[in-house]
């Protein structure tokens, strides 16, 4: 579930809201060269990875078609969260599949607007499953509605990937540490060695 106080305050480009955490959650469960491990695996790990979040309702039945599901849907956002980080190999068709993948979601997990005196929140009338799928969306919706969509981001240090909230103060941050980022740079300083290495001399 995620919530937006009536006339509330923009949040700081650099506070990380609940619904932030909630995105991230759910996209940092994949595996990678680092050691990650993949907890979407199936439908028992995809139970077990519930039940440790409240967020999303706690402990969930969960088949091995829905940890599926939640693999494309994990997938579909980080490679806008890539596009977000201006990752050339997510543009172009990769991320037109993904913007369809999840349009086709929001119709199958569609949200219910809550009122109260409190303030206004979108969430998910389903229960389950589609109950998590529709708190992600809900959360996603949100926060893209505070103008910061764009400061989510993925790691640009292939095969990290990793989800973070960019807090510098443009938005300029492509990497989730300064590891990846100094990775990345000495990738690209050994391929510059290698291309002036193999250039042909000058007679």
């Amino acid at each position: 579930m995620s919530s937006a106080a009536a006339g509330s305050a923009k949040p700081s480009p650099r506070t990380v809201v609940p619904m932030v955490e909630t995105v991230l959650a759910f996209v940092n469960t994949r595996a990678d060269g680092g050691g990650r491990q993949e907890l979407f695996g199936d439908g028992h790990a995809f139970a077990a990875w519930l039940a440790e979040r409240d967020e999303f309702g706690g402990e969930t039945v969960a088949t091995d078609a829905d940890a599926a599901a939640a693999r494309e849907l994990r997938d579909a956002l980080v490679t806008l969260l890539l596009a977000h980080s201006g990752d050339e190999e997510s543009q172009g068709e990769p991320l037109r599949h993904a913007e369809q993948h999840l349009r086709r979601a929001g119709a199958l997990y569609p949200l219910a607007t809550v009122v109260t005196a409190g303030g206004v929140e979108l969430a998910s009338p389903q229960t389950g499953v589609p109950r998590v799928f529709g708190t992600v969306l809900a959360a996603v919706t949100t926060f893209a509605q505070t103008g910061d969509w764009g400061r989510i981001k993925a790691c640009r240090n292939p095969p990290c990937h990793f989800g973070f909230f960019d807090r510098t103060r443009n938005g300029s941050g492509l990497y989730c540490s300064t590891g990846c980022g100094s990775q990345v740079s000495m990738r690209n300083y050994r391929r510059r060695q290698r291309r002036e290495s193999d250039a042909p001399s000058e007679a």
